[in-house]
């Protein structure tokens, strides 16, 4: 369909929860091509429908290598229903140019969605780009950036003065407490 704008750190609505998606309507099958087209475009491995602007639970993933065949996954109306342990990814995001840093992930997850034909299913990642990218783009559906689980707060603040973006936000900031609390799977 088409390559959409990317919204940039710094836009009000990156940070606004994103509402559920009701019906899998044209409407909805629509916004997952375009945000298909985008990552693309962008050599990205995910997109949130509200890096393009709108806010609804929808993203998609690709985590297939340079040499495998696409191999795109759509997640309408996702929700981690469990998580356990931690690990260290380093991540960037299409909606924050040239940023990369450590972030904190769990590492065990699994994850109930709908597909792009609105039909259930169930996904299990355990660490890696599985797992890094699929709870990036689920934070984008609730306002939260992967610059809010940095490691090094102060790296980060660098790097977005660097590229002229808003520094991080202290109040996001996730502590690292609920490690412990997360249900083993």
């Amino acid at each position: 369909m088409a390559v959409r704008k990317v919204l940039e750190y710094g836009t009000k609505s990156l940070r606004e929860p994103s509402k559920e998606v009701h019906k899998v309507s044209k409407k909805i099958q629509d916004l997952v091509t375009d945000l298909l087209d985008t990552m693309y475009a962008r050599n990205g491995v995910g997109m949130a429908a509200p890096q393009i602007g709108l806010n609804y639970r929808v993203f998609v993933i690709d985590t297939s290598k340079n040499d495998e065949p696409l191999n795109p996954v759509v997640f309408i109306n996702p929700k981690i229903i469990k998580k356990s342990g931690g690990f260290s990814a380093h991540e960037g995001c299409i909606s924050f140019p040239e940023v990369y840093t450590d972030v904190r992930r769990y590492k065990k997850i699994m994850v109930k969605a709908l597909d792009r034909n609105g039909k259930p299913f169930v996904i299990e990642a355990d660490g890696g780009l599985l797992s890094s990218v699929v709870q990036h783009e689920n934070d984008h559906l609730d306002g939260i950036l992967f610059i809010d689980h940095c490691e090094n707060r102060f790296e980060v603040d660098n790097l977005l003065q660097k590229y002229n973006l808003p520094p991080v936000e202290e109040d996001k900031l996730f502590n690292g407490d609920d490690w412990q609390a997360a249900p083993e799977i």
